[in-house]
């Protein structure tokens, strides 16, 4: 618990020193459904391979052409700055266009922000259904393909979980991401 106070605090922190910070955390008890992937290195990973972590998760696609590339871009600032902290949390980014996103497409999406692989994870090797309905079930959130764009519309939250895979806080991922937020709100 002490360890999700001290990055929740980060993101407060972060947030005031980026934008005033007026956004609240909502708080929130998820669990968050097993589930096993393939990363941008082409390993799986698990929900049972982040038990006993703190993980912070977000949604985005590589040929997003509208929010993902500031997401992906503040939680490149939010590794460097749990980095600098010396906190330690793993960093999962979901594609939500998992037929188009392959392991190196995430790769090298996410390499254009100098993500450090060691502990941030992009995912795929599930359809379009099966991430539809684990990021509904799991975050509460939805997600539609929106054919006449050929972009899929998805959330810009960052998603704080606990040790046990439970969500315990979502954040705006986008304009004004709370870096150091408690996410007890306090």
């Amino acid at each position: 618990m002490k360890k999700i106070m001290l990055i929740g605090v980060l993101m407060l922190v972060l947030l005031v020193a980026a934008a005033c910070g007026n956004s609240k955390p909502s708080q929130l008890s998820i669990p968050v459904q097993p589930f096993e992937y393939i990363n941008q290195d082409e390993e799986e990973v698990s929900l049972a391979d982040l038990k006993g972590k703190v993980w912070i998760a977000d949604f985005v696609f590589t040929r997003c052409i509208t929010v993902c590339p500031t997401m992906t871009a503040n939680m490149a600032e939010l590794q460097q700055r749990l980095s600098d902290a010396g906190l330690e949390a793993t960093l999962v980014s979901f594609s939500v266009d998992p037929e188009r996103d392959e392991p190196a497409a995430l790769k090298s999406y996410l390499g254009k922000f100098d993500a450090n692989f060691t502990n941030w994870h992009a995912l795929t090797g599930y359809t379009f259904e099966d991430i539809k309905s684990f990021v509904l079930q799991s975050f509460k959130a939805p997600i539609a393909m929106d054919t006449a764009a050929d972009q899929v519309i998805h959330g810009t939250s960052f998603y704080l979980i606990d040790q046990s895979g439970t969500v315990v806080a979502k954040y705006d991922g986008n304009m004004d991401p709370p870096y150091e937020q408690n996410p007890e709100g306090r």
